[in-house]
């Protein structure tokens, strides 16, 4: 599986030796619960499995996880993947939480598209993001993704359904600059 580069990231399948940095990372509830499949507590022995588990997605080509680290040092931020689902990609992306608000999951998420479209031939890709975790919001809006509804999604770390936004990218649409709010339709009020 290729590496991918953006000017501040190394995006690199995960590694076992990844596991304490994924697992003192990803268990921090604050970031766990903007998941829907991760559970907490998380554990060194959960990252085990989800390291297997994304060798084993890539070598049958249903999915391609990327590690997330930054090119200067090489620290271990959090991951980024491709998931195929009924015939389509999930894009996905979690930092832990001293890496956000820095413009890295942006980036890492546009390169991961980019793979998607580029490599994969992919013509979509869809997301989701919980109702309280606009953040991810704006990244997949950055990325020029469209709304596609709202559903209920489990979140294994609250243990219970949560409110998701689902946007759908297409390969026409990525990197446009119109934001999410000019895109939904919007209640006309007559006035008097």
């Amino acid at each position: 599986m290729p590496r991918l580069e953006t000017e501040r990231l190394l995006l690199r399948p995960p590694e076992y030796s990844d596991v304490p940095a994924i697992a003192a990372l990803i268990g921090d509830y604050d970031v766990a619960k903007n998941l829907s499949s991760v559970p907490h507590p998380y554990g060194e022995d959960d990252a085990r499995t989800f390291v297997s588990r994304t060798a084993e997605a890539r070598a049958k080509g249903e999915g391609y996880c990327f590690a997330i680290l930054r090119k200067d040092d090489l620290v271990f931020m959090g991951c980024c993947g491709l998931h195929l689902k009924d015939g389509r990609y999930e894009l996905g992306y979690w930092l832990g939480k001293p890496f956000w608000n820095r413009g890295y999951a942006t980036e890492a998420a546009r390169k991961l598209a980019s793979f998607a479209f580029h490599d994969l031939k992919a013509e979509g890709v869809w997301a989701g993001w919980f109702h309280d975790n606009p953040a991810s919001g704006r990244v997949l809006e950055k990325l020029g993704a469209r709304p596609d509804g709202e559903v209920p999604r489990a979140s294994l770390a609250r243990g219970q359904d949560v409110p998701c936004h689902m946007v759908t990218l297409t390969r026409e649409d990525f990197g446009r600059k119109k934001p999410f709010d000019k895109l939904r339709v919007k209640e006309v009020i007559p006035s008097c």
